[in-house]
Formats: C-alpha cells, structure tokens, sequence
C-alpha cells in the first residue's frame, strides 16, 4: 500500500513538473552540429589512406563518363573505352613523372649547395640580411653540445633519394588502385545511375538525382578540359619565356606551371618562388632572379585574371573566398592530393545546393558575388508569359 501512494504522488509530482511547464533539457543543436564536425574531419584525416583514392576514382569516373558514353552511342564495348582511357591517363602520368623526378632529385641533392649560393648571392644586397644569416649561425654554435655526457644523434641518409624510396611504395599502391577502381567504374557503364534510380521513392526523385549527376559530370567535365588546355597553354608559354631569357631547363619549369596551376593562388605562388630561388642560383646578380619572378607573375596574373574567368568563371560561379578556403583546407587535410580535389569537390557540392531546396542558402554562400541576384532574375524572366 505504501509503495502505491509512493508512486501516485510521484506521479503527481510529475505531472505538476509538466503542468508548471518544465521539460527535460534537451542536448543543444549546435553542439550536434559540432560533434558532427569533429567526426567528420576526423575520419577523413584517420582514413585519408583509403579515402583518397576512392574519392580521386569516383571524380575521374565523373569526368570520363561523357567520353564514354559517345563511344557507347557508336557501339564500342565500355570495357574497351575505359581500358584506353585508363591507359592513356597513365601513360601521360608517367611521361610527367619522368620529365620531373631527375631534375627535382638533382635540385634537393644540391640543396645545401643551393643554399650557400643564396645566400652568398644575398650577403651583399643588405646588411641587415647578413646581420640575420650570422646571428643564425652563431646560434646554431651555440646550440651544439660539446660535452662528452651528451649523446650526439647524426643522420646518415636523409637524402631525396631515400625518402622518396621510402614513400614510393604507399603512392604507388594508392595510385594503382584509383586506377583499378577507374577501370572498374568506367566499364561499369551507367549502372550506379541504374541503382540510383532504382532506390529513388518517387517519379520526381528520380528525375531529380538523374538531373544532378548529369549536371556535376558536365561542370566537372568541362571544368577540367578547360583548366587543363588553359594549364598547358600557360606551361608552353613559361617554358618559351624562360627559354628566352636563358634560363636553365625551360622545359621543367613549364611542366612545373602546367601541374601546379591545377592548384588554385597557391599553385602559382610556388611556382613564382621556384622560378626564381633557381635563377637566383643560375644568374650572376639578383636582379635577373626577379626579372624572372615578375615574369612568371606576370603570365599567371594573365592567365588567372582574364583567361580563366573567361573560359571557366561563367560556369563555376564560385566565391573566391571560399575557394582558397576550400584550398587551404584540404592541403592541410590531404596535402597534394587534397589541393588537387578541392576544387571539383566545392563544385559537386555547390550543384547538389543548386537543385536541393533546402540547401540553396548555402548554395548561394558557395557562389560568387551577385549570382543569387542573376538567378532570381532568370527565373522571374522564365515565369512571365
């Protein structure tokens, strides 16, 4: 009986809470909001081995898929179209490494060298220059420990030759397997656009996942056909340029401007620092070193200001903001592979915005400056008679 009259008056108690307005206090949003973040950043930085050739896979596979379908329409087997498409790709791939790795492998070997020329080339140009260089030297003589108690650690073998034959096995295995996985998707045909209609609930929805991978195959697509003849014209005309003005191994140096332009603001900044650190090294005084650099920033200011604008900006229509943004994010997230992938990722995104309601503000954050204003525009345009 008193266990009875205990739980009515709990539960009097209870509904008195409920009736006075309390509730039970739910978990924030925002911190879902966080803590879904968190997991998510972390996962790709824990997995990034595994994730990166997936992803690298599924976005070439969207760029080769309309290459693929016109040869289908002409009745050529998809296995065969895509065991030429991933040949030919690896083909251009190893014609680009080759052209790099002994010059670049030269250059970290003659590091130590390079540096002394620098710096002796630099000695004369300031003084406050020289003040730095000796007050680092006599700080790193400091620093070193003479007494016999101390235990001296001396690496043997920190050469380029030897890091890269250290990384070389993982890249390659990554590298092979995106490739695979190329070959796999591509022969695959239209079959994940099969499945995708297929699970899709209603008419409508099935129209609407149809209508947005075509829409991000076709920006991809055309985004990376025009960056890439945009990159190599842009690479022949650095290799032409430097030629003319005497530098050493012109050829490199527009390999170099072709596969770093790829990289957004920061692909060019390395270049323009690489362009002139070795005329610096090449030339007799300074002077020539930063003729070199205002050259090469000079292309890339054309290129980057009225080429790609013209060509690509009308199709993209992407913040800048958030694009170097979106850059720093994922170098520092996936390194060189996450700069190579930022772009067209910002893109797949900002086209799924596009065409899902709900997410159109953060498709409008995404676009450039104004675009919003032009849409509203097109479609009140469209909806009069």
């Amino acid at each position: 009986m008193a266990a009875i009259e205990g739980a009515i008056a709990g539960s009097q108690d209870s509904s008195s809470l409920k009736d006075s307005g309390h509730r039970p206090s739910r978990f924030p949003r925002w911190a879902l909001i966080g803590l879904f973040l968190y997991a998510s950043v972390f996962t790709l930085n824990y997995a990034k081995d595994f994730l990166v050739p997936i992803v690298l896979a599924f976005l070439l596979s969207m760029v080769f898929a309309p290459i693929r379908r016109v040869f289908d329409r002409r009745g050529i087997p998809s296995s065969l179209t895509s065991i030429v498409i991933v040949f030919v790709l690896l083909g251009g791939l190893l014609m680009l490494v080759s052209a790099l790795i002994l010059p670049v492998s030269g250059w970290i070997e003659r590091g130590p060298q390079i540096q002394r020329d620098v710096q002796s080339k630099l000695s004369g140009l300031s003084s406050t220059f020289s003040g730095v260089v000796d007050a680092t030297s006599r700080l790193g003589e400091l620093t070193k420990s003479h007494s016999e108690d101390v235990q001296q650690v001396e690496v043997r073998d920190s050469s380029f030759i030897s890091s890269a034959a250290l990384f070389a096995p993982a890249a390659i295995t990554q590298f092979l397997f995106t490739l695979v996985l190329l070959l796999f998707l591509l022969a695959s045909g239209d079959m994940f656009y099969e499945k995708l209609v297929h699970v899709m609930p209603t008419f409508k929805d099935k129209k609407r996942a149809m209508r947005i991978a075509h829409d991000i195959e076709r920006k991809l697509s055309r985004y990376l056909l025009t960056i890439t003849i945009i990159n190599a014209g842009l690479g022949v005309a650095v290799a032409m340029l430097l030629w003319m003005v005497g530098m050493p191994s012109p050829i490199i140096f527009g390999v170099l401007a072709f596969l770093l332009n790829y990289v957004p603001y920061l692909g060019a900044f390395v270049g323009i620092l690489v362009a002139t650190g070795v005329a610096l090294v090449s030339f007799d005084g300074p002077g020539w070193s930063l003729a070199v650099g205002v050259l090469y920033l000079a292309l890339t200011s054309i290129e980057g200001q009225l080429i790609t604008p013209y060509f690509v900006g009308r199709s993209l229509r992407l913040n800048t903001v958030v694009v170097f943004i979106a850059v720093s994010f994922w170098a520092w997230l996936w390194s060189a592979v996450g700069m190579l992938v930022a772009v067209p990722l910002l893109v797949a995104v900002n086209t799924f915005c596009e065409h899902i309601d709900c997410l159109k503000g953060l498709g409008d954050f995404l676009s450039e400056r104004h675009s919003e204003k032009e849409e509203d525009g097109a479609s009140a345009t469209a909806g009069t008679p």
